[in-house]
């Protein structure tokens, strides 16, 4: 979702060789539905997994991010994200790997080749992690 990043020049992609999805976090379970059309509409047949250094997605929590929209914009709406799981992350690495496992284990996924990275938004490179 961080506008800082470029996934097509980070990884060398030509325009029009990739679906980029993007969402707070870099979140597998949120993207899980375009993902799977991707694939079986569309035919990839690779996943690339990127989350990225100086995410805000590390600062808070489901408690905070419930505060600040009751702070924000009231009662009503509050409600409406008492539920919500907002799928913070305290530490980058571990939920790049979590996330990679949970794609791994659905069996949508089988055949289709998933890695994770970290993109360093202080460098411009990225790395792998798994």
């Amino acid at each position: 979702m961080d506008a800082r990043i470029d996934p097509a020049a980070a990884f060398g992609i030509p325009l029009g060789a990739a679906h980029v999805i993007r969402n707070a976090g870099a979140s597998a379970r949120d993207a899980f539905r375009s993902l799977v059309i991707s694939q079986q509409l569309l035919g990839t047949t690779e996943v690339l997994l990127v989350k990225h250094t100086g995410c805000g997605m590390l600062t808070f929590d489901n408690e905070t991010a419930r505060g600040l929209v009751k702070k924000n914009k009231g009662g009503a709406a509050a409600a409406e994200v008492e539920d919500l799981d907002f799928l913070t992350f305290p530490e980058l690495e571990e939920k790049v790997r979590e996330d990679v496992e949970w794609l791994k284990g659905k069996a949508v996924e089988e055949g289709v080749k998933v890695s994770g990275w970290v993109y360093e938004v202080e460098t411009g490179k990225v790395r792998r992690v798994v």
